[in-house]
């Protein structure tokens, strides 16, 4: 069994012990909690459209042009999870979900190589060691969620499902400098003389916002009275385009390589909760 899914199993075992309680309309639950995020991730091979010029069409290079084999993989991460939760009947909670941003590493593998003679002579090792990881970022992914809760609201142990949908988006895409360098000397340079732009040249990465749907899984366990302990799991379908340009020092873009990434990410938490009861929390007379 991996570390994951022991941790996963030991979130679920500790939820097993604890007494009669109650999860019922109008209760609001706040829970705070510690998660790994598991990235079930693919990618696309890389897309490059050049800046071209009489010197690009002399040596042969097509615009846009395809590297085969390449392709972009997230690692997975760590990170602490919050929760705000009402209870609109009992069995129906609305979540508002969101969390310390996760912080990702973006590796990569296979060669940005252009087409013609010029191609074995200037590209790029995405996969070379110390190019890698090409690119780190954080995400931020507030959530929504309607959950339902099955057996009575007295019930000692009341697994749930849900389903909701989240905004993503990438703050702090820093590249590796050894990347960003190879870059630069194997394209932007190059490029920039066809081009006759001047120099140097300077690389940027990007990374899209989108929407996706979650689906959410667990088991809540009451400790006391006011006191929970949940374990889940959530699955969100996130799909981003990942955008690598270099531009020449008056800022026209001379390369911009794309592929579409699906981080897919699982994120399996364990939370401890409050239930204040009914009425808005911290404000109870």
């Amino acid at each position: 069994m991996t570390m994951r899914l022991r941790f996963f199993a030991a979130a679920f075992s500790l939820a097993g012990c604890g007494g009669a309680y109650a999860q019922q309309a109008g209760d609001n639950l706040i829970q705070l909690g510690y998660g790994h995020v598991l990235t079930l991730d693919s990618s696309q091979p890389l897309r490059t459209t050049l800046n071209t010029s009489v010197l690009t069409d002399l040596l042969g290079i097509r615009s846009p042009f395809v590297s085969p084999g390449t392709e972009s993989s997230v690692g997975d991460s760590s990170t602490v999870f919050f929760s705000m939760k009402h209870f609109f009947s009992d069995h129906i909670a609305v979540a508002a979900d969101g969390g310390i941003p996760a912080h990702f590493k973006i590796s990569g593998h296979g060669v940005i190589r252009p087409t013609g003679v010029t191609g074995t002579l200037f590209n790029v090792d995405l996969g070379d060691r110390a190019n890698n990881p090409l690119a780190t970022a954080k995400q931020w992914t507030p959530a929504m969620l309607a959950q339902y809760y099955f057996g009575a609201a007295t019930a000692e142990l009341r697994p749930f499902v849900g389903i909701g949908a989240s905004y993503t988006w990438f703050t702090q895409v820093n590249l590796d400098p050894n990347f960003e360098a190879a870059s630069e000397a194997n394209f932007g340079q190059v490029l920039a003389l066809a081009n006759g732009k001047p120099r140097p040249t300077h690389v940027t990465a990007y990374a899209s916002s989108s929407f996706q749907p979650l689906f959410n899984l667990g088991v809540t366990q009451r400790i006391t009275s006011h006191w929970s302990l949940s374990a889940s799991m959530t699955y969100a379908m996130l799909h981003t385009r990942a955008d690598i340009k270099i531009k020449a020092r008056d800022d026209t873009v001379l390369s911009d390589s794309t592929t579409r990434i699906g981080i897919n990410p699982l994120a399996m938490t364990l939370f401890l909760g409050y239930n204040f009861g009914p009425g808005i929390p911290f404000l109870h007379h």
